[in-house]
């Protein structure tokens, strides 16, 4: 997260996912394997450029038989390469390059060859009105694009993205199914979950 510079530290470029990945790291991974419990050997699932879904695709191809894994992250589908099993469909478009992500209108003409059950997504913050919310207008609309091809909308995040609020709105809380993230979000958030009908699965 930083970096050694001649008598001081400096800050990384968070925008970046190696450095992204670094924040809350153990929290994250355990998001990322309790998540991959709900998958099982074969199945297809789309997966968006949040740092914990680049961990849970690695618990997916990984420790999973052939898993098919639609995403637009170059970092993600470069992050599980040397699974053997697991087969990655990159979605085209504008390529970003700090966060090595694919953006753009190609993405949503694109994504109308595909039809999966769960689209996994991140959040860099939650608003009680608008839901949840990013800080990158392209990712989040590159998000929504993807979400047309699939049953549900899964987010993942830990717990301290709910003191966050996002410029660009995601998802509203309508359009979300299920929500996995640690067990330090407040009582009065999670009630807020569970009065909207989101299934909302703790991590310890």
């Amino acid at each position: 997260m930083l970096q050694r510079q001649h008598g001081y530290a400096e800050l990384n470029n968070m925008t970046e996912m190696s450095n992204r990945l670094a924040l809350n790291f153990k929290i994250k991974k355990k998001i990322a394997e309790r998540a991959a419990e709900d998958i099982k050997d074969g199945e297809a699932v789309m997966i968006e450029s949040g740092s914990t879904c680049a961990l849970l695709a690695a618990e997916l191809a990984f420790n999973r038989k052939d898993i098919t894994i639609i995403t637009n992250s170059n970092f993600l589908a470069d992050y599980v390469r040397k699974a053997e099993t697991v087969k990655i469909i990159l979605l085209g478009g504008e390529y970003q390059k700090d966060s090595q992500v694919n953006v753009g209108p190609l993405i949503q003409t694109i994504i109308s060859k595909f039809h999966v059950n769960k689209l996994f997504v991140g959040a860099d913050g939650y608003d009680l009105r608008r839901g949840f919310t990013g800080t990158n207008l392209a990712r989040a609309d590159a998000a929504r694009s993807m979400a047309m091809g699939a049953n549900q909308v899964v987010v993942m995040t830990d717990s301290s993205k709910f003191t966050k609020s996002g410029l660009y709105s995601t998802f509203s809380i309508d359009e979300v199914s299920q929500l996995y993230t640690d067990n330090s979000i407040s009582a009065d958030m999670l009630e807020h979950f569970r009065e909207l009908d989101v299934e909302v699965v703790e991590i310890d």
